[in-house]
């Protein structure tokens, strides 16, 4: 296993930046945030440290000399948008968008970008199954023809309310992500995995692991912290924002010693990816790189 860290947390970084902290920090791998340039949707969002509408061949050897000469490697591109959104036509540019992603990776010779599934929160899942097949399967077509692998994490996406009550990403539990890799079997369909979303849902974290275990393409680490006395008053069906609270590993309800062994007993050696939305160290820059080396400290032990 490799560990480092997404980069959504330094959007005040330039990419060379961001690569002399991985480096600089004793990380090994980064994943790098593709959103189209502009202004951020939601917060952890819109951060844009690789402009892939722009990228051309030249573009990406610029890049790949700067991974040499950091020594440090891209784990994935990653865009977190949502493909099934409602409006039609948000949808579709968002394809779009992730199809420019995909080519960039390959442009860049990387093999996995992670993204969600997406949702139209307003309907069930079966509701949304006839458009997830429609557009995803000729998604993973061009992803496959690119030589692409699409990692796709577990968030519910239903954590403010213009998400509810569906929540934005249909792939949030082992039921859908065998119905969904069942209807399009292809190898390049993957996992994007975090346990912290399967905390939030009162999911044990490690009992996917060794079913889905060859479609663990990536790994995001990232713990909850649960107030109990507040989900006492408002129950777990209320917003979980009102009585959740993401944290870095180790502070949080995971056992990460465990987590690490059973992703280590069914053979993962990919990334293993931090995630900081930990407001608890502050929301600067000074704040969350301090959270980042916190959390360092937590799962450096584990990987050798």
């Amino acid at each position: 296993m490799k560990l480092g860290f997404v980069s959504a947390i330094l959007p005040e970084l330039s990419l060379a930046e961001v690569f002399a902290l991985v480096a600089a920090e004793g990380f090994a791998t980064v994943e790098l945030m593709c959103w189209p340039p502009g202004k951020a949707e939601r917060r952890f969002a819109g951060v844009t440290h690789l402009d892939v509408g722009g990228l051309t061949a030249a573009g990406a050897a610029e890049i790949q000399a700067l991974c040499a000469q950091h020594q440090v490697e891209i784990s994935a591109l990653g865009y977190y948008p949502n493909i099934l959104d409602p409006e039609l036509a948000a949808g579709r540019h968002c394809a779009e968008h992730l199809k420019l992603v995909i080519a960039a990776a390959a442009k860049l010779g990387l093999n996995t970008v992670n993204t969600f599934v997406g949702r139209d929160w307003t309907k069930s899942v079966e509701d949304n199954w006839p458009r997830f097949l429609e557009v995803w399967r000729p998604l993973l077509q061009f992803a496959a023809d690119h030589g692409v692998r699409i990692g796709i994490e577990n968030c519910p996406m239903r954590y403010s309310g213009d998400e509810w009550p569906g929540g934005k990403n249909l792939a949030t539990s082992p039921v859908i992500w065998r119905r969904m890799f069942n209807d399009i079997p292809v190898a390049n369909f993957g996992l994007n995995y975090d346990p912290s979303h399967f905390a939030v849902q009162f999911m044990d974290p490690i009992s996917p692991l060794r079913e889905f275990r060859e479609k663990l393409f990536h790994i995001h680490a990232k713990d909850i912290s649960i107030d109990q006395a507040k989900l006492n008053e408002v129950g777990s069906f209320a917003h979980p924002g009102e009585w959740h609270q993401p944290r870095i590993p180790g502070f949080g309800v995971i056992d990460w010693a465990r987590f690490m062994a059973a992703l280590t007993a069914v053979g993962y050696n990919g990334p293993v990816c931090i995630e900081v939305e930990d407001d608890t160290f502050g929301r600067d820059l000074a704040g969350r790189q301090r959270a980042l080396k916190v959390a360092r400290n937590v799962l450096r032990p584990y990987i050798a």
